[in-house]
């Protein structure tokens, strides 16, 4: 097995927004905001060469949205997905899997693209099956009104009218060992229904990627929370169990959207668990 951050571009998102009820005097010391209060944000999705299998976790935003929608959104810098796949040796149509840990459109809007001639929608990755779970599909596609902005059909339905959807089969748990991309699932159900975070061992560790539980270094103290998580009492009480799980088995979390820290260690403290050290990609792995 090898792994292999991508990065498929740079955006802003409001620092109220993705912190909550906490104050911007204590979120601003480890996110800084600009003169709009907004804040750096990544779309770090990651690779995994095994075996015959390449599977992409996440794939960003896209590009097929409008200019007024991507208005919203700021971004910034030159990375994109494509750029970053051929830097490592690969091309979207080497990619056997997309394992979207959930459907909001900045985890998996790169997975659906324009056709040529823009009349309507394709999948991004024809050699590609993708997977979500049943009851997100469920939650995703029958969107209720607070998440309704974050599910959009045209990143939605073409999975499934292309007949390479699939779904990742369930138990009555909230964790799933050795699933069958060949990696360990815990399912949370506080920012979205059945998020799912990949728990992949490599090279003697335990790397997570954290999405939207634990988005930036940032957001390691439990009442750190995004005030889009529908269920945010529910988010604390799963990322309280998640960190001190984290700690006590030396996890490494991968970070989704932070733009400046790939990953940390966590450690515990007398204020709880809290950020330990930050490490590159290629610090860890190299």
């Amino acid at each position: 097995m090898k792994l292999y951050p991508i990065e498929t571009g740079n955006f802003k998102l409001d620092g109220g927004a993705m912190f909550g009820v906490v104050p911007k005097t204590l979120w601003q010391r480890t996110n800084a905001a600009d003169a709009n209060n907004m804040i750096d944000m990544a779309a770090r999705s990651l690779l995994i060469e095994d075996g015959k299998r390449l599977i992409l976790i996440d794939t960003g935003l896209g590009n097929k949205q409008s200019e007024k929608f991507f208005g919203y959104y700021y971004q910034w810098g030159d990375h994109t997905l494509d750029r970053s796949l051929e830097k490592n040796g690969f091309h979207r149509d080497d990619i056997t899997d997309v394992f979207m840990t959930h459907l909001h459109f900045d985890h998996c809007g790169g997975s659906i693209e324009w056709n040529k001639d823009r009349t309507g929608y394709q999948t991004a990755f024809k050699n590609a099956t993708f997977w979500t779970n049943e009851n997100h599909w469920q939650w995703a596609t029958q969107p209720n009104v607070r998440e309704k902005a974050s599910f959009l059909m045209e990143n939605l339905l073409p999975m499934q009218e292309s007949g390479q959807l699939k779904f990742v089969a369930q138990r009555n748990s909230s964790w799933i060992a050795n699933s069958e991309l060949g990696f360990d699932i815990l399912f949370v159900d506080g920012h979205t229904e059945k998020m799912m975070l990949p728990h992949i061992t490599y090279k003697g560790k335990t790397l997570v990627f954290a999405a939207d539980l634990v988005p930036t270094a940032g957001h390691i103290p439990v009442p750190y929370i995004m005030g889009y998580d529908t269920r945010p009492l529910l988010t604390m009480d799963e990322k309280a169990v998640f960190l001190d799980t984290a700690v006590a088995n030396d996890y490494l979390l991968f970070f989704e959207h932070d733009a400046h820290n790939e990953i940390c260690t966590l450690q515990r403290t007398e204020k709880g668990v809290r950020l330990d050290k930050i490490f590159t990609f290629n610090e860890i792995f190299s």
